[in-house]
């Protein structure tokens, strides 16, 4: 690490943007607006969020942070794995109440920031960008705390908040710090001591899992390691995500507020965890099939089409876990349902195990704008199913997402009709 601190940066620190933006988090979001639902303390409750309280095997949305450290209970436990204890309260989720909740805090931003310089990164965490405010609230720190001190006073919420130059140091100063002590302001003088040292390198903002082991294969362990690694090498390896990856290890980032933090990794995805038990093939696909069509259509009412399809595929823990990811990169972009199940049931066939399956996730990457199509001679119908797809939508969009079908939902394997009726996957 020594050797580190005393390398020459690769960029010129002061020419990179020095901005003032704050990433804010509410911690356990759902259990907490839960809890004051429930008129308990956030903090010292013992509160789960339960998909479904009458099945067993439905999971756990959300945990109190108590429920957490604990008992172990946290996201993507089961109801049966919740302990029989008296002072744990189980809850059905309110998605609409939590959604009316975020719109509210987003409210409470724009008392300190025009509509602008606030992104909604998903409905517990937004950026906001703080330049020109000083005059009129203080340096970001004391922003930050009075922001913490008004969600806690009006809301009864607790969050974390983190604060740097850029969206990606706010970013990385929420997730390694603030998200223990509170508040945490980084700079780009802090990249050696506090962000250098992170390993694994799944803990890094941006790093999965998958992309760690290919980072690993490389020698690469750290932060600080991927920091000092040959950029040419990195680039050849992973194209523009290697540039990326790089530079963001040294703290450095360009984004704009509302702009991906991380561009070339847009994509479109559906991961469903079943309520039930899916052994036989013909169920398997009628899910497959369903959620080719929400990808699908996501894909469309952005405007792009994508040419690598993904299935994964996990088995239940009862028979060992497991399971499978798969993706097969086509030459034609598209966003047409039938095309996404065509490749889909592919990979299915040609890695199912036969194995009691729990949970399916289908994804569309590589995307391009959809604004033209290879014809095909040997495929006259495709521009009719194209055109067919965004004509489904309008009509989903007029009459509500329950309004148009497919057949495969109103059998005893589809979940589409369940989920029409549920506001982000869960009850309203």
């Amino acid at each position: 690490m020594a050797n580190f601190r005393e390398a020459q940066p690769p960029v010129n620190y002061e020419r990179m943007p020095q901005k003032r933006i704050l990433c804010i988090d509410m911690k356990s979001f759902y259990a907490s607006c839960a809890a004051v639902m429930e008129g308990l303390d956030p903090r010292e409750c013992y509160l789960a969020v339960v998909g479904d309280e009458q099945r067993m095997g439905s999971v756990v949305l959300a945990a109190s942070p108590k429920l957490k450290k604990e008992f172990g209970i946290k996201t993507g436990s089961r109801l049966y794995e919740i302990p029989k204890d008296p002072r744990i309260r189980i809850v059905e989720p309110k998605m609409s109440v939590f959604l009316r909740v975020s719109m509210e805090i987003t409210r409470l931003f724009h008392r300190y920031v025009p509509k602008e310089a606030i992104h909604v990164y998903s409905v517990d965490e937004s950026f906001l960008q703080l330049d020109g405010t000083a005059r009129l609230w203080g340096e970001a720190y004391a922003v930050a705390e009075q922001i913490k001190d008004e969600l806690e006073r009006e809301f009864q919420l607790p969050c974390s908040i983190g604060i740097g130059p850029n969206m990606l140091m706010a970013k990385l100063a929420l997730d390694l710090e603030a998200k223990k002590t509170g508040i945490a302001l980084w700079t780009y003088e802090d990249v050696p001591k506090k962000l250098w040292p992170v390993a694994p390198l799944r803990e890094m903002w941006g790093i999965g899992s998958r992309l760690e082991r290919r980072l690993n294969n490389l020698g690469i362990f750290s932060v600080g390691q991927l920091a000092h690694y040959d950029l040419k090498k990195l680039e050849e390896k992973f194209g523009i995500i290697g540039n990326q990856l790089y530079y963001h290890a040294w703290g450095v980032d360009l984004s704009e507020i509302g702009a991906p933090i991380m561009e070339g990794q847009i994509s479109f995805g559906r991961s469903q965890i079943l309520l039930r038990d899916y052994k036989k093939e013909e169920e398997i696909r009628c899910v497959i099939l369903e959620m080719c069509e929400e990808v699908a259509r996501r894909a469309r009412e952005h405007g792009m089409a994508g040419r690598t399809i993904s299935l994964g595929i996990g088995y239940s823990a009862d028979e060992g876990g497991g399971g499978f990811h798969r993706a097969r990169t086509i030459p034609d972009p598209t966003n047409v349902t039938e095309d996404l199940y065509h490749v889909c049931l592919g990979l299915f066939k040609e890695n199912y195990s036969g194995k009691t399956v729990r949970q399916i996730s289908v994804t569309l990457s590589n995307v391009v704008p959809d604004q033209f199509m290879q014809l095909d001679l040997f495929d006259p119908n495709r521009w009719k199913r194209r055109q067919l797809g965004y004509a489904m939508d309008r009509i989903r969009r007029k009459y509500g997402s329950g309004s148009l079908l497919r057949a495969v939902s109103y059998t005893e394997a589809g979940t589409g009709r369940i989920r029409a009726g549920l506001i982000g996957g869960h009850k309203s």
